[in-house]
């Protein structure tokens, strides 16, 4: 089990924002934190202290306003650090390989692979054969309903038909190197990880698996290496005192 570090970039800022309340609509979102500083200046930091397998994420849409802002942002932290970081945010099979060529170590995929609430198996292959499994990160970011996690796209706001299951992350996995799962009903919210997710994630062993959601103690981090044998990695943003949090990023890199 490992720290992975992020940079999430909204409005051309980096930012902490409750997962839950972004809308492309105004390019809203409930913000925890802004930063004064550009995101290649954490993308060194992490460099320096040797944390790899962190994620950029875009978290304006390409219609948005915002976007070459942000996508801006985005390849200063990619060039600052050349393949420690993946990068995240309407990436499709014909503007991955722009990304890995900026210095990104894998892309992250949601939205191009799930089509009108489903698996498009189609632009799996299409962007398997365009940069290689072994550059692909599936994000699987999901939110509760009444019979279990229900994959959610873009920016978490729309919901699939593809639920959360074992088998799923087994059929998945023939075509990428990792998963990166938002817990999106407790991302941002420093309140505790999504128990029952985390147990999920934590069955599975075929790739790694990224968690990101709510984890805001070091007892949550205890807590969620127990829920899943400590098999997962995890991520840490609003909580961090990098973002304004109080969870000393100097203690949490040892991990």
């Amino acid at each position: 089990m490992h720290f992975r570090p992020c940079i999430d970039i909204h409005n051309g800022k980096v930012k902490q924002i409750v997962g839950g309340s972004l809308t492309d609509q105004g390019n809203q979102a409930k913000e925890n934190f802004t930063a004064s500083e550009n995101a290649d200046y954490y993308a060194k930091m992490y460099q320096k202290d040797g944390l790899i397998g962190g994620h950029v994420i875009l978290l304006n849409p390409v219609s948005s306003e915002y976007y070459r802002e942000t996508k801006a942002q985005a390849i200063l932290a990619l060039g600052a650090y050349p393949k420690g970081l993946q990068v995240g945010g309407g990436i499709h099979a014909e503007n991955a390989e722009e990304f890995l060529e900026a210095g990104a170590s894998h892309v992250i995929v949601t939205s191009y692979v799930f089509r009108d609430g489903k698996i498009n198996w189609e632009n799996m292959e299409k962007l398997k054969h365009a940069v290689g499994k072994e550059n692909v990160v599936i994000d699987l970011s999901c939110r509760k309903k009444e019979d279990g996690y229900y994959i959610v796209t873009d920016r978490w706001q729309k919901f699939t038909d593809v639920k959360l299951t074992q088998e799923v992350l087994r059929e998945i996995a023939g075509y990428c190197d990792e998963y990166l799962v938002h817990g999106v009903d407790v991302e941002g919210k420093s309140a505790g990880i999504d128990e029952e997710l985390a147990k999920i994630l934590g069955e599975f062993d075929m790739i790694p698996v990224t968690y990101a959601g709510g984890i805001a103690s070091l007892e949550d981090i205890e807590h969620f290496r127990k829920k899943t044998g400590g098999k997962v990695d995890f991520t840490i943003g609003s909580a961090l005192d990098l973002f304004g949090g109080h969870l000393p990023y100097e203690q949490i890199k040892k991990y």
